[in-house]
């Protein structure tokens, strides 16, 4: 017998390696598989509704016929104005809790209610933006609240994903620039956010996919059930896709099948662009870093 040979127990764990690998590859096309069905049900039964009409042209007929043009453009509006009322303060909360809290009752307080409002349903979060900004601020029903609403939503995501972007960044780096004479502000400014950055989008992709999507605060708080026209200001009212697929879906009757179809297919390419985009600037800034 040669002293190369195989043992049983090299065997074995080889047949266990197998099993392991063959094991994570399944759970992999589990988590594929209905994703492509949903992806190729949607082009099948929605493609033949897509034209440049479609995306152009108001609805008309009960929104039976027409288009998408005001729910497309008020998605926009409220996803760039909550991405731009949570961005910065998710951002400087993060910086705060990584770069300065000091490990005490307070900040852990503060870290249990970022985890606690991460799991507070959309409904709740909807019946707060109601109330807070609806009403109490005076905004009504418009884009401004809607975005505020989804803004307060997607903080806890913004404020996780920056923070653990930030504490990623090696010690040593903060050390030389303390050394070098630079403030704990100028280190963070000039070494800390670049080398984090590609973090941050990541926060703010996860933040595009669900605010783009919810329908149950926008409802309460800015999205119009119909509304031929466009927003000229925050402070309008506007239709949305999600709640537009949801009213052509079950509320309007004699709908032609095809339409809610190209909806949602419409609503995905947007947000797929979107998260694409961001992916792209995220790759290339990670390129450009030196560790």
């Amino acid at each position: 017998m040669s002293m190369f040979a195989e043992t049983s127990l090299n065997q074995r764990n080889r047949r266990v390696e197998w099993l392991v690998r063959a094991t994570f590859l399944m759970m992999t096309i589990i988590l594929i598989v209905p994703v492509a069905l949903i992806l190729g049900v949607l082009v099948t039964k929605g493609a033949p509704a897509l034209s440049w009409e479609f995306l152009t042209a108001v609805p008309r007929e009960g929104m039976t016929a027409g288009g998408i043009m005001p729910a497309l453009v008020g998605t926009i509006w409220i996803v760039l104005v909550a991405l731009i009322a949570s961005v910065p303060i998710g951002v400087a909360a993060a910086i705060y809790l990584s770069e300065y809290a000091p490990d005490n009752w307070l900040t852990r307080v503060i870290n249990l209610a970022i985890i606690n409002l991460a799991g507070v349903p959309s409904i709740v979060h909807a019946l707060f933006g109601l109330g807070a900004f609806v009403t109490f601020a005076g905004f009504g029903t418009s884009i401004l609240a809607a975005s505020l609403t989804l803004a307060v939503m997607t903080l806890p995501v913004v404020i996780v994903s920056t923070r653990e972007s930030l504490q990623s960044v090696p010690h040593a780096f903060r050390e030389a620039c303390w050394n070098m004479g630079a403030t704990k502000w100028q280190t963070i400014r000039r070494v800390v956010l670049p080398n984090s950055i590609s973090g941050i989008l990541t926060g703010v992709i996860l933040e595009v996919s669900r605010t783009a999507g919810e329908t149950a605060p926008i409802m309460f708080t800015g999205a119009a059930f119909f509304l031929p026209f466009l927003p000229q200001s925050v402070f309008d009212q506007t239709m949305a896709m999600s709640l537009h697929l949801y009213v052509v879906s079950t509320q309007v009757p004699n709908v032609p099948e095809a339409l809610p179809y190209g909806v949602a297919l419409v609503l995905i390419l947007m947000v797929l662009t979107m998260n694409a985009t961001s992916i792209a600037f995220r790759v290339y800034l990670r390129g450009k870093r030196k560790w």
